[in-house]
Formats: C-alpha cells, structure tokens, sequence
C-alpha cells in the first residue's frame, strides 16, 4: 500500500528546495584602507614648515613630521567620523538584506556624540560597492559620507570621502593596495577644489631596513608652491631619513638616529 504525503508537507519541502541560498558576506576592507600611521611623527608644531630651523639637532626628523601632521590633521579632524565610523564595523556581524547586499548597522561614539552608522556591501561581477551611511539625531540621517568599492579577493580598493553634510563635495580619495595580511600601500589624493587640490601622500610598507615610508606632494601655503617631500623611517628603531629639494636644497638623504636626533646617512 502506497503512503499518502500531506499536501501541506509536499509544498514545503518544494518552497524549501526553491529557496536560493544568500552565500557569504563580501569581505570588508580592511580598516587600514582608510589609515595611515602618523606615530613616528607626533609634533608639537601644527603644520608650520617655516618654524622648522634648518641644522638644529633634530631638524631632519621635525620636518619630516610637520610635512606628514599636515595630512594627519586633514584625516584625524575633517574627517574623524566616518574613519572611526568605519573601524567600529570590522566587530559587527552583517545582515543579507537582498539584491546581494549585506549590511552592518552600529553606533559609533566619536567627541562624545553618538552616531549611527550603516554601511552596505554589495557584491557586483566584478567588484563589491561600499556605502557608508551616516545619522546624528536631531542634525542629519543617512548621509553618504563615503563610498568606494574593492575587488571582490579584498586586496585592492579605492575610497571617496566627503567633506561634511554641510559641504557634501568630494574631499579626498583613497587607493589602497594590500599585501599579506595587511594594507601594503595606501595612497590619499585631495580632490576639493581649491589650493590643496592634487597634493597627495603616500604610504606603504617594505622589506628594507627602513621599511616605512612616505611620499608627498602638497601645497605649502606659506611658499606658495606644491613641495615634495620623500620620507623613510624604521618602524621599530624609529631612526629615518628625508629628502626634499624644495626645503633642503638638494636631492640627497638627511638622516635621523634612534633619538631623532640629525645622524650622517650611512654609505
């Protein structure tokens, strides 16, 4: 004798085989993407090169910092929020909300304001689209403060990040690059529209004995001209060296020893 299904059952377990699985969240870029270590370089002096004396004890290492704070004080101010915004959501779990995009929703707490935060991944053929959304109660919601994609192995992406909700203009993109484990090379170029556009910095890791280094191309208001400056630096023994026609006046090294104190550049 045959056994008779309930019908019920039947279009369940057809429902159940028809169901499409959501697979598995794009992987999130890593917060180093949207960071540059500056802690070699803490100075008291805030972007003033001309109050950098040349042939004081350690003046190679001072300029290097302030030509490198100019761009810190760009990231770490204009744009603290959605940079701490972003770092927050490498310890959320995210949500498949259909169309192949995965969202992970937080608050992020930044001067003692809270912030919400919604970032979305959408995974394309050939790349994944970010957008990060961004509310303060009372102020603004879901202001896209930045965007970007990256390739869909994680390791390589570009940003754009906007200036405020105030001043939604595009202020600086960012290319990054990963090697290994971590980011190997991240590129911040500005974009506004105004003296400082085009100045960039570059910073990347290497295998060499200085394994830091940066490169820079900005305006200096005070001369009134686009200066570069080539920076390299021990992660661990802290010593470097700089390189600068514009403010030292040729094209050879300036070093710095383990005390950041000016030091001969070895042979």
């Amino acid at each position: 004798m045959k056994k008779l299904f309930p019908l019920s059952l039947i279009l369940l377990l057809l429902f159940a085989g028809c169901k499409k699985p959501k697979g598995d969240p794009p992987i999130l870029p890593p917060a180093e993407s949207m960071t540059i270590d500056f802690s070699n370089f803490e100075s008291k002096k805030k972007g003033d090169l001309t109050a950098v004396q040349k042939g004081t004890e350690n003046s190679n290492w001072e300029f290097a910092a302030v030509a490198a704070i100019t761009w810190r004080d760009i990231l770490f101010i204009t744009l603290v929020v959605p940079v701490t915004s972003f770092d927050r959501a490498i310890d959320q779990v995210p949500v498949n909300i259909g169309e192949k995009t995965w969202q992970w929703s937080y608050s992020a707490t930044v001067a003692g304001t809270v912030y919400k935060a919604r970032l979305t991944g959408q995974i394309l053929a050939s790349e994944v689209e970010w957008k990060m959304y961004i509310t303060r109660e009372g102020s603004y919601s879901d202001f896209v403060w930045f965007e970007g994609t990256s390739a869909l192995d994680g390791n390589s992406g570009q940003w754009t990040l906007y200036e405020s909700n105030a001043s939604p203009v595009e202020l600086i993109t960012i290319d990054w690059q990963r090697s290994g484990s971590s980011v190997g090379k991240v590129t911040y170029t500005y974009v506004k529209n105004n003296q400082f556009k085009n100045s960039y910095i570059e910073y990347g890791l290497t295998a060499n004995t200085l394994n830091a280094y940066y490169k820079i191309h900005f305006y200096n208001f005070e001369a009134a001209a686009f200066w570069d400056v080539n920076v390299e630096w021990s992660t661990t023994d802290h010593n470097g060296r700089v390189k600068s026609l514009n403010y030292l006046g040729d094209e050879l090294w300036h070093c710095w020893n383990q005390n950041l104190i000016n030091d001969v550049c070895p042979q």
